[in-house]
């Protein structure tokens, strides 16, 4: 009660404050900064990893109870089961239901990228910053707060021996009346020797309070100062959940990628869209456009069974049945029998019976050759 009564006294200036050094108040702040913003980013990674909050709950009440949380279907996993049924109630042999089957086990794939992604973050990153909110940041605390009582007690010890040496003053200073009256001069005598007592009593308190609040505040410093090894822990942590983001994201561009190939062998029945048929992220930055670049139909470069015979200069267009295309993507011809292409350029394009849906005859000029269905645009 009397250090809550003299920390009320203090916040309202009636009482003296021993002030900490400059340096020291500077370690307090940055603690508190890297405090608050763990618990900040250690949240919000939380929400990243597991947007559904009850999902989060029960993975916390596991943890609490040291206990390991049951496996959990992923999205992208539950999406491939429904698929996979889906196929097998609509026709495994349809074109929708093979698409159905392909897109599903990428996605099943994608899940479990997913769930390595989770382990791996949860270990490196999440892990590291729980333990210094629940381990260093309490010892700190605790000492903080030891800190606190030991420089209470270090202001109450000033504040005795202010109010002793003051009583001390005013009893060994005698009215000039009282020099005619023995008793009472004796009696002021009496009165002197107690608070000169009272000032040995009360300054052997202040060098013990002095005595602990030093020896306090070296440790708390100490404590402090380790702030600076926690950052470099968790720059460690954060390179480490850099690298599994990074690896996460390639698995998912691979297995996209291999299910575009895949997509790609199928029957090309999106040909007479003038949709693109696989629109890019962004069409200004040669950067972005070769890395959403489409990968072309299975068996570029080769010519497709019935076409080992075909021969360019033999070809011409039908009567019927030529469009226009607009060329989304750079490609470069792998061989003679195709046409090399530029982003954005206007080619004409028909089909020759017994060719590959993938494939295309395209014409630029006097020159012609085999172009893939899916670096064009084609225009009504």
């Amino acid at each position: 009660m009397k250090k809550n009564k003299w920390f009320t006294e203090e916040k309202f200036g009636q009482a003296e404050k021993t002030e900490l050094d400059a340096h020291f108040e500077n370690l307090l702040a940055r603690a508190d900064s890297t405090k608050n913003w763990t618990e900040k980013i250690l949240r919000q990674t939380e929400v990243l990893l597991q947007p559904n909050p009850s999902a989060r709950v029960e993975e916390l009440l596991y943890e609490k109870l040291d206990r390991k949380a049951p496996s959990r279907v992923t999205n992208g996993e539950l999406l491939a089961q429904y698929m996979a049924e889906a196929a097998g109630e609509l026709g495994p042999t349809t074109p929708y239901g093979k698409t159905l089957i392909k897109v599903a086990e990428a996605e099943k794939r994608l899940g479990a990228a997913e769930r390595d992604f989770i382990h791996t973050a949860s270990i490196n990153f999440l892990t590291p910053l729980r333990n210094f909110l629940e381990g260093d940041w309490k010892t700190i605390s605790k000492e903080r707060r030891l800190l606190q009582n030991r420089r209470l007690d270090l202001d109450a010890c000033k504040a005795r021996l202010k109010k002793a040496k003051a009583a001390e003053a005013k009893a060994t200073t005698v009215p000039d009346f009282q020099e005619t009256r023995p008793r009472n001069y004796i009696l002021s005598a009496s009165a002197s020797a107690l608070w000169n007592d009272e000032v040995d009593k009360a300054e052997q308190e202040l060098r013990v309070a002095q005595t602990e609040f030093d020896r306090q505040a070296e440790v708390t410093r100490l404590l402090l100062e380790g702030i600076s090894s926690t950052h470099v822990n968790h720059l460690r942590c954060l390179h480490e959940f850099v690298e599994s983001q990074t690896t996460y994201y390639a698995q998912c561009y691979r297995h996209m990628l291999d299910l575009q190939k895949q997509l790609g062998r199928f029957p090309g029945t999106f040909v007479g869209t003038t949709e693109p048929a696989s629109p890019p992220l962004s069409s200004t930055s040669p950067t972005t456009a070769a890395a959403t670049m489409p990968v072309g139909p299975s068996g570029a470069g080769l010519a497709p069974p019935g076409e080992a015979a075909l021969r360019l200069e033999e070809v011409s267009p039908p009567a019927s049945g030529t469009r226009k295309a607009r060329v989304l993507y750079d490609y470069e011809a792998a061989d003679s029998s195709e046409l090399a292409l530029l982003a954005d350029e206007l080619i004409t394009v028909y089909s020759l019976p017994g060719m590959d849906p993938d494939w295309l005859i395209g014409e630029r000029g006097n020159k012609k050759g085999k172009v893939p269905v899916t670096y064009l645009e084609l225009l009504s």
